[in-house]
Formats: C-alpha cells, structure tokens, sequence
C-alpha cells in the first residue's frame, strides 16, 4: 500500500507535468523599490502582456524582497506593467530573442504619485492560504465561521488539523503534534493546551502556520510536525483600532478591544477580551466482558460553562535603525465549571445493577507570558537576535464526586469524594537566533536555545459516605514533581545552484528529565534520565518551468513522555476505571520523508504532497481487565509506519468564488506488541493492525452582492485505526456571513456551527477478555452574532503597506528561479 501511494504521487506529478505542455526559454526578472526610500515594496502588481494582442500572458505580486520573475514566454514582444496603489505606474517593452534568454531588469524605482486619492476602497477578501517552502500559511483573521469563537474552533477549520471533542489536537491524524504561540512553546503542553486553546479567543489570531516538515532550525518536538498559533500585531503607522462584541444562541457572549500605535521609534500593541461559553454534552460507553458474556454499560449526560479574560500588550523600541528592543506578553484568567450525571448498569456477578455518579467540577485557570528581546540588524539579512521569555501557568481544580449503588445481594451503598487536582507550570525559554545572507544565493542560520521546565502537581482527596462524614484519604494523595530541561544548538545552510536550491542542518540537543511520584508519607518514586539526541534535516527544491516547483525534504523528529503518561500514581477515583503512568517511558523518535509538488496558474494554485514516516518505541494506551475494573497505563510497545497524499488546491472562480480544498489520504501500519502487566497473570496482546484513512475539508468564500461575504466550511473524516480499535467517520458543515456598513466603520457576522449536529466521536476498541463501544458529543448546532466596530487615523503613508486587492489576490505570487 505504500509503494502504491508514492508511486501513484509520482505518477500524477509527471502527468501534470506533462500536460503543462513543452518547455519555453524566455523569462523576466527584476525587483521592484521605493524611489525615496529604497526599500522593497512587496505585494505590488507585476503584469506581461503580448504586444500584438494586448492579452495578459502572465500576472502576479512581488515578493517580501521586492523581487518578481516569469518564465515560459516564447519568442515576441511584450509589454511589462508594474502598478502599486499611491506610485506612478511603470510600463516598459521587452523582446524574447532565440539569443535573449532571461531579460534582467535589475532595480526598478517606484516614484510616489502625488495625486493619488486619500482613500481607496478596497473590495475582496485577503488571500486565506500562502505555500512556503517549509510551511503553508493559512491567514484567519477574515475567518467568518470562527467569528467570536476560541483559538480551537480556529483550529478546526484548518486542512489536515483536527480538534477533538476533548480539544486535542492532531495534524494528518497524528495527536503527536507540537503547538506553539508566535513560534515559541509559551508553556502550551499537552497537560493544559486543551484548556488554553479552549480560552484564547479567535479575534486575537492573524494566522496558522503548518509545518509538517520543520528543518533543523525549529524545536523537533512532535512527530507529526509543528503548528504555530501567530497573534495579530500590526504595523502600521498611526493608530487605529476595533471594538467587538457578540452572542450565541446558546448563552454565550463574548467581548475584546484591541489599539495599536505605530510611530517612527515606537510600535505598541495591547488587546483585552472576555468570552463565556456556555456547554452541553453527553456520551455511552457499553463493555461486554466476553470471558463470562456480562456487560457494563454507561450513560453519560455533561453541561457546563467556562468564562475567560485574554489580555495582551507589547512594546517595541527602535533605539535605531539598526537596534530594537521588545517588551511583551500576555495572559489567561478563567474558569470551567462541569456537572456531569453517569449512570452505569451490569449484570457483572458481585457488581451492582445500577450505580448513579454525580460530578460537579470546578477549575480555575491563570496562565502569564513575559517575553523581553533585542535585535540587532548589522545589514539586510544580517542580524542577531535574543529573546528571554517566562511562562506560568496554574490550574486548580475541585471535583466532588456523590456515588449511589443498587446491588441484588447486598446493601446498597453510598459514597463521597472531593478532589483537589492543582497543575503548577513555570518554565523559561532561552533563544539565540544568528542570519547571514553571504551572498544574494546563500545563507547561514545558526542558533541556541534553552527550555528549563518544572511542574508540580500535587493531588487531595477527601472520602467518606456523605460530604459531613469525609475524611482524607491518605491512599488518593499524590504530588507529582515533573522537571525537563533541554538544551539545543542547531545550524542550517542554505543556497542557490540556478534552478536548484537546497537547505542543510543539524540540530543536537540535550535533555536532562526527573519525575519523582510521592505519597502522603513523603515516600517517593523518583527516575531520572539524561539522553542526547541529533536532528538532521535536508530541503532540496528545484524550479520548473511554467511556475512548477518540485521540494524534497527529510526530517527526524522526537516525541517526549508528558505528565500524565510518566506519573506512576494508581488514580482508583472511579473505581471501575483505573489509570496510572509508567515512569520508564522512552521518547519517540520518527524519520519523516516528504516529496511536494507546486503549480500556479493565474487563478489557481495545486500543492501535492507525498509522505512517509516512521516512528520507533511508539506510546500506546494499553489498557486490559483486571477481575472486573478495566485498568490503562502506556508502554513503549511498537513501531509504526505512515505514509500519504496530502492535495490542496486553491481555486478563484467567476471572480466571487475562492475555494480552497484539501485532501489527506494516509495508510497507518501499526505493529503488534505483547505487554505484560506487573499485576496482571494474562499479556495484553495487541495485534498487528493497518488501515487506510481519508479526511477532506473544503472552504468556500463568496462575494454576494451589497459587498456580503459568505464563508462555507465543510469536512469529512473517514474510520481510522486507534489504539486496540478504530474510530468512525466523521463530519461537519460550518457557515458564515459577513456585512459592512457605514463606510465600513461597522461589520456584522452571523455563523452556524455544527450545522447537522455531527461532530460526535465514536469508537471501538477490543483486548483481552473485552469489546468496548464508546461515543461522545458536545455543544452540538449554534448559531453566534458578533458585532465589530473599527477606528483609526492611519496616515497615507501607510497605503505602501496594503493588504492585497481582490484584483491581487487573483494573481499568483511567481516562483523564484534564481
């Protein structure tokens, strides 16, 4: 199956190829600058025309170098156009001769045009996604169908990112991605991302960055790869701003203010948002114990509320043109309330018949980001630059559980618990980052950077049969002390050969882990262990004619043990369902290949992409009975392999319509394994599975008339192989309308979500002596309104700046050839 995936990539890129028709020999260059200034103007318009007919041959933007280049033109005469909204437009003729190769225009010097209107209105929707060599670029600042909603509901309208109903994330269907805010860790882990994701609002995100492939140069954490959560922070001169409030049809509401001020010395930025959401949920689990053919079945019906205050600001210097200072950070402040009802029934011998659970839980949530900087520039592309950043994050939660149970032959019983779970995060960050461009077809990148983490998390129980009669309970204490450093040194280089460009580096890190589980007694498990790793990586592209581009690259990437999977305490909370760490857990390590394919036409863009990856002493969730209590641990236990087609196409149609489509197609082998638990007689057994998995997600942008925007995003999940079982297919369809009014002081957005009420999560998992079936579903259809109002007085100045035109965004940014 996996030869058949990358041979039929292969197949498909040489049939596009082929059909792009025969090579041409002609081509223009140039780069495009202030005349003033001398800077580089990037998203200017640059167009060829033929001569003889006037008809546009080749259309697109200049780059973040100011730099434009078009290939495949046969032999004639052209007409070059170059416009930019507040500049003379530049008109020159050339000719294709058979001795006339490449045509260089070198620096072309834009003059300000003094006439230029003081407003221009600007119609159309920002290009929503930018391929990069290394990343693809998804913009969501104009994301209709997230209006109002968090960084999660963001994330689950991205391509080949997935959210859980629990918030987890997974990127081309692996859960072992790494998810970073302004590309550092900001104390994100996968002990507390869910709930962090969970509060930051989707107003303050200007864009996602999918990494699947990062070069050595970036943490190697997360075999599935690296997505990067970009804060919006703009900058642009004068000041300007918005007020934005809303509501769901759910009781949910939500509100943030946001100014910037940008000055020759100074860029300042601060944002302020509320939002509370109001949630419902429920779910089943029915096991069949098929040793004695009994079962125990669980209903589970789940509401709550989770209400949250996000507050940004920065600072940056300019002490000079050469020397920058940054002060910034921000923070978390909230709280998620749950009340859940389980009722259990079996007809297990000894167990009881029915059993009722009550759990209300409380969870407060405070989390702070400090980050202070220096840059210095000793040239263009020449720079060294520093960050210290500090992050602390808390969570408290109280969980209180009430338990009545009816038996056959016995009394029934009573019981009660309140938990206290407290999650104690600080971590520093420490990076050097180090850029020269030697030459105008070579660069040096090298760097340091230090990760020192420590948590403690410590947990009380109180039990009793009623809440007046608990005492605490000595056996359900636990504090776990988690403590991870790591340091790295990385270095990538990177040129130019003519059609052929390439990137080398490496990355060596230390890291340095202790965990120590401890009791009421103060008896502890302590483990320490110290490994050094190294990061290769290799990016090797070369430029097609006709705006091709093919990119080969290999990774190897690491996946580190978290809290949970490392803390050996044994939580008998539910005393049907025990789980507990395993402190000797190995990281994961993965290769990870990757072949791409890009072509742009004039108004639509395909990116193909085949991959494979293997991954050594991969984590399993084992879980297996233990009499009559279902008992889950994790163990290096196997190897797996995955491999896929990843197809995005991006489509501007009728000049109303932009499409932009994904397509992941992935086989998964897992190996078998045999696990033998210390308090088990009988191996857990698992046996060798493979699957092949499919996922699709399109977004749909329409013009309407009356300048309405509206926003479709639909996705569909295939059935997936999971840990001992599979998960069902999935999906979903997701609106959104956008209106502005009162020469745009003021826009409206009404959004659905969950339209068919389908993203619920079911799976089936099997082990020795059981078959389980569990599904469960949250929040379900809603309907939310926001409200946004926009000032400012941006100077004209800023008009060299602009965000792209509908007109720009139906050409293509051309392919470097250089």
């Amino acid at each position: 199956m996996m030869k058949r995936l990358l041979l039929g990539t292969l197949l498909l890129v040489i049939s596009i190829y082929g059909y792009a028709g025969p090579q041409e020999s002609g081509s223009i260059r140039g780069k495009v600058i202030d005349s003033k200034t001398k800077e580089a103007l990037q998203f200017v318009n640059v167009s060829v025309k033929a001569k003889a007919s006037s008809s546009l041959l080749k259309g697109g933007i200049t780059d973040k170098d100011g730099a434009f280049i078009f290939g495949a033109l046969k032999e004639g005469t052209y007409l070059l156009n170059i416009s930019y909204i507040g500049y003379k437009t530049y008109e020159k003729e050339f000719v294709i001769a058979s001795s006339t190769k490449t045509v260089n225009l070198n620096t072309i010097s834009l003059a300000e045009d003094n006439h230029v209107l003081k407003e221009v209105e600007v119609v159309g929707q920002k290009s929503q996604m930018k391929l990069d060599i290394d990343k693809k670029v998804f913009n969501v600042d104009q994301n209709i169908a997230s209006a109002g909603g968090s960084a999660s509901d963001v994330l689950s309208n991205i391509p080949s990112v997935e959210v859980s109903n629990e918030g987890d994330v997974s990127l081309r269907g692996n859960s072992n991605v790494t998810v970073w805010i302004n590309g550092k860790a900001s104390g994100l882990s996968a002990d507390n991302r869910a709930q962090i994701l969970e509060q930051m609002p989707a107003e303050s995100i200007e864009s996602i960055e999918v990494i699947t492939n990062p070069s050595a140069k970036y943490s190697p954490d997360g075999t599935a790869g690296i997505i990067n959560i970009v804060l919006k922070q703009d900058r642009k001169a004068g000041y300007f701003g918005s007020v934005q409030g809303g509501a769901t049809t759910k009781g949910g509401y939500n509100g943030s203010y946001n100014i910037n001020y940008n000055s020759s010395k100074f860029d300042v930025y601060a944002n302020v948002g509320y939002r509370h959401r109001e949630r419902t949920g429920g779910g089943f689990t029915n096991r069949t114990n098929t040793d004695n053919n009994t079962y125990l079945n669980q209903v589970t019906d789940d509401k709550g509320d989770n209400s949250g205050l996000f507050v940004r600001g920065g600072l940056t210097y300019h002490l000079t043109n050469k020397d920058h200072f940054t002060a910034g950070g921000f923070g978390m402040f909230g709280s998620r309330n749950s009340n859940s009802t389980i009722n259990y029934t079996s007809d297990v011998p000894g167990s009881y018949l029915t059993s009722n659970r009550l759990s209300d839980s409380d969870n407060s949530m405070n989390g702070t980001n400090y980050e202070l900087g220096y840059k210095h520039d000793f040239a263009k592309d020449n720079y060294l630059d520093f960050t210290v950043s500090y992050n602390n994050w808390k969570m408290d939660n109280t969980s209180i559980y009430n338990q009545t149970s009816i038996y056959q032959n016995k009394p029934n019983s009573s019981s009660y618990q309140r938990q206290l779970n407290n999650m104690n995060h600080r971590s520093w960050e420490f990076q050097l980052d180090y850029q020269n461009k030697i030459s105008e077809n070579t660069k040096l990148e090298a760097g340091y950077k230090g990760t020192l983490g420590r948590d403690n998390s410590p947990v009380e129980t109180y039990s009793g049969i009623t809440e007046s009669s608990a005492l605490f309970d000595n056996s359900l204490y636990n504090r776990f002390i988690y403590n991870q450093d790591v340091h790295a040194l990385y270095t990538t280089y990177s040129g130019r050969i003519q059609k052929l460009g390439y990137q080398v580096g490496l990355r060596g890190e230390y890291a340095k882990l202790n965990t120590k589980s401890e009791d009421y007694a103060q008896n502890s498990t302590p483990y320490s262990k110290n490994y050094f790793s190294l990061f290769p990586s290799a990016f090797i592209s070369y430029a097609l004619p006709d705006n091709k581009e093919l990119q080969l690259n290999y990774t190897r990437r690491i996946s580190r043990p978290w809290g949970p999977q490392l803390n050996s305490f044994m939580n008998i909370t539910d005393s049907t369902n025990i789980s507990f760490g395993n402190p000797e857990l190995k990281p994961e390590y993965s290769n990870a290949f990757e072949l791409n394919f890009i072509k742009n036409w004039e108004n639509h863009t395909l990116s193909l992409s085949a991959y494979y990856r293997t991954t050594d002493n991969v984590i399993q969730s084992i879980r297996y009975l233990d009499g009559n209590v279902m008992k889950n641990t994790y163990e290096n236990v196997a190897k797996n392999q995955s491999s896929g087609i990843e197809i995005i196409g991006k489509d501007k149609l009728l000049k109303i319509l932009d499409l932009t489509t994904t397509v992941n197609l992935f086989y998964y082998k897992l190996d078998g394994f045999s696990y033998q638990p210390k308090d088990n007689i009988n191996p857990v057994i698992g046996e060798g599975n493979e699957d092949f998995s499919w996922n699709a997600r399109m977004i749909a942008n329409v013009i309407l008339p009356q300048a309405v925007s509206l926003q479709l995003t639909g996705s569909y999940n295939s059935k997936q192989v999971v840990a001992q079982g599979t998960q069902k297919s999935t999906y979903s369809l997701d609106a959104g309308l956008r209106k502005s009014f009162m020469d745009k002081k003021f826009s409206l957005s009404i959004n659905a979500r969950d339209i068919f009420n389908s993203r619920g999560q079911q799976t089936l998992t099997s082990g020795t002596g059981f078959i389980q079936d569990s599904k469960s579903w949250r929040d379900g259809r809603q309907v939310g309104f926001t409200l946004t109002y926009s000032f400012g007085n941006m100077r004209s100045k800023n008009m060299k700046a602009h965000k792209p035109t509908e007109d720009e965004n139906n050409m293509v940014e051309p392919m470097s050839e250089e």
